[in-house]
């Protein structure tokens, strides 16, 4: 492998696919995740275990503590997870997250010299958040060409989502056709410290339908007792 990606790795489903996506376009992986004291910690174990799964060059996961804000269900223990479908952004958006990522990515990248970055939004099953659109990831790759030394001397970023406009299904498909194992990921956003998942909350819903949508055995780990354990 000759050309290097910084790949935004959370833990999750969406994110685990993103960096089998990127290996198969022939990127040395460099694995970024972000423990921002987010509720569902499970998910930075996950990210350490997908990431060796995956075969990434390295993985580093950053420290910054979104919780002094609060703000959003994921940092404000204060606020509950909804465990209902909700109208509008919901409470589970965290400000300016994957803007803060993002960032924290270009600067890895301009040090290692890559000029790609992946990350695993999606416009079509995600709950309207605002920085899951096409159009912000198109501003902020204009921005980091803006902002870089290695841009203004000719070598600039790209952004890559390649999941923008798949549904879950069609995501779990294609990272099941490149190996991914989905037992390893944590998408639940109240998942336990062992890094089992509710069954309720609006990721588990979605990642849920996708599996049986999908027609592929549900890999997620469930917390014993709830009616989706075995």
């Amino acid at each position: 492998m000759s050309k290097k990606a910084v790949v935004l790795l959370s833990g999750g489903l969406d994110s685990a696919t993103v960096l089998a996506i990127a290996r198969a376009q022939g990127y040395e992986c460099y694995c970024l995740s972000l423990d921002y004291q987010q509720r569902h910690r499970a998910e930075l174990h996950a990210a350490d275990e997908v990431s060796q799964a995956l075969g990434a060059a390295l993985h580093k996961t950053a420290q910054l503590d979104l919780a002094m804000f609060g703000g959003s269900a994921l940092t404000d223990s204060s606020i509950a997870v909804p465990e209902t479908p909700s109208e509008g952004i919901p409470v589970t958006y965290v400000p300016a997250r994957n803007t803060i990522m993002l960032s924290l990515a270009l600067a890895w990248a301009e040090i290692l010299d890559a000029r790609d970055i992946f990350i695993g939004v999606n416009a079509l099953d995600y709950s309207g958040y605002p920085d899951c659109r096409g159009e912000y990831i198109s501003a902020f790759q204009n921005m980091a060409n803006l902002a870089t030394k290695s841009a203004i001397e000719g070598r600039t970023i790209s952004i890559h989502a390649p999941l923008i406009d798949m549904t879950k299904a069609e995501i779990i498909t294609r990272g099941t056709e490149l190996g991914v194992d989905y037992g390893l990921t944590v998408s639940c956003y109240q998942a336990n410290a062992h890094g089992e998942a509710c069954g309720v909350c609006d990721s588990c819903r979605l990642r849920r339908q996708g599996f049986i949508v999908a027609g592929i055995a549900d890999a997620t780990r469930y917390v014993p007792g709830t009616s989706l354990a075995e």
